[in-house]
């Protein structure tokens, strides 16, 4: 019932972290919020806005004629619009409507207000800055405030009666400040955007590298395990006729059907193989490890100056199948590694009984210090290892519990048949 708990809440645990990462990734993949249409949605608005207010106001205080101030003010707060697709059309058209509407006014009537710059002007002057700055970078939104600029200087040279110089100053310094704001926001978009795309390429990163992973472990245990056996069946069927010489003749082709039909599947498992394995991965060559080399690997861990005790209590082990052999020395590879890694200095100890029908392992280690005892339990739990030995375990039908102990070490405790419960019946 205890193995059962622990084996459902690792469960919930994994779905959670799956479906936060998942969510993660769906964030990072999403694309981000099309500017461009936002954009041409505001300065449609703004125009429209900018559009009704100087039209009025530059007939009413600088005696405009209406058709031609109709006409230029269309020009002038469509250029910021026209701007967002088509930068260099926009600062012409700027510059022009901005160089003739100071000239379409009444002298007298311009010594009362500012000029050549009108307050709809300059709103309209700073909009269309800042939207080419936004859209094209900071190069066209200072071409824009350079030309823009240069026009009011022109109409002021064309009427040097008039009095210009408090609006050209206001108006070179609010749009050169605006300018500089756009540049600085511009330039936080962009590396917001930037940031986004590197999150969606390092989500798709981490989703490949789990995949290849995945696929490296599946081709690992088709290797050690099923291609192991095909290749047992087929020496064992190819050479039953010289093994067994009294075969009748019937039963020795029957075996030779068999020995075949074993190294076709043998073919087609190195074709599955190499279709899983990466270009930089190669099948491993060497012997898979069993319980005839744990005592091997205590050794080993004994070499590196950790003290550690072995009880080994093992039957004929010979018939196990390669999977739980195989389980049994990762299980106990992987909770050796665990306790030299975050219970230094503690004392190890590994029982190993197996019988006839089972293996039992149990990997504890006595905590030295308060310190290796706080940081065994937490950083084991929260690892891959403890999730890949369920899963080891899983594979071959088998139970595992791990927890801290009432010393304050921790304890792996594996139970691994190796006879179906039919078989055993």
């Amino acid at each position: 019932m205890k193995a059962a708990r622990l084996e459902k809440r690792e469960l919930k645990r994994d779905r959670k972290n799956d479906k936060r990462e998942q969510k993660a990734r769906d964030k990072a993949a999403r694309r981000p919020l099309d500017r461009r249409t936002v954009m041409i949605v505001i300065l449609s608005a703004v125009a429209v806005t900018l559009y009704s207010v100087a039209v009025p106001v530059h007939v009413a205080l600088y005696a405009s004629p209406v058709p031609v101030m109709m006409l230029l003010a269309a020009v002038a707060v469509a250029a910021a619009l026209v701007g967002v697709k088509y930068p260099n059309l926009a600062i012409i058209m700027f510059t022009v409507a901005a160089v003739l509407i100071p000239l379409t006014i009444s002298r007298d009537a311009a010594v009362q207000a500012p000029w050549p710059w009108s307050v709809p002007m300059l709103i309209t002057f700073a909009v269309a800055v800042a939207a080419l700055t936004f859209q094209h970078g900071w190069r066209h939104g200072l071409i824009m405030l350079g030309s823009g600029t240069a026009s009011g200087l022109v109409a002021s040279i064309m009427l040097p009666t008039v009095p210009s110089a408090n609006s050209l100053i206001v108006t070179t310094s609010v749009v050169g400040g605006i300018y500089l704001i756009a540049v600085l926001l511009a330039g936080r978009l962009r590396l917001g955007d930037e940031l986004t795309r590197q999150r969606a390429h390092t989500a798709e990163e981490q989703a490949r590298r789990e995949l290849v992973e995945e696929r490296t472990r599946i081709a690992r245990e088709l290797h050690d395990v099923v291609a192991h056996s095909m290749s047992v069946i087929q020496v064992q069927a190819s050479t039953a006729r010289y093994r067994l010489p009294d075969l009748p003749a019937d039963v020795a082709t029957e075996f030779d059907d068999l020995a075949a039909t074993a190294r076709s599947s043998l073919t087609e498992m190195r074709r599955l193989l190499g279709v899983l394995r990466t270009e930089d991965q190669s099948a491993e060559l060497t012997p898979q490890q069993g319980i005839g080399d744990i005592p091997a690997l205590v050794d080993s861990i004994r070499r590196a100056g950790v003290d550690v005790g072995l009880e080994l209590v093992t039957a004929d082990v010979t018939a196990a199948p390669g999977s739980v052999q195989i389980a049994a020395f990762r299980i106990v590879q992987e909770a050796l590694s665990n306790a030299v890694r975050h219970a230094p200095g503690s004392r190890v100890s590994v029982s190993v009984r197996t019988d006839d029908t089972t293996i039992r392992l149990r990997v504890h280690n006595s905590t030295a210090t308060d310190e290796a005892a706080g940081s065994s339990g937490a950083a084991q739990s929260a690892g891959h290892g403890l999730r890949g030995m369920r899963e080891r375990v899983a594979l071959v039908d088998g139970t595992l519990e791990a927890g801290p102990g009432a010393d304050g070490g921790w304890t792996v405790a594996a139970v691994l048949p190796w006879v179906s419960k039919q078989e055993s019946m």
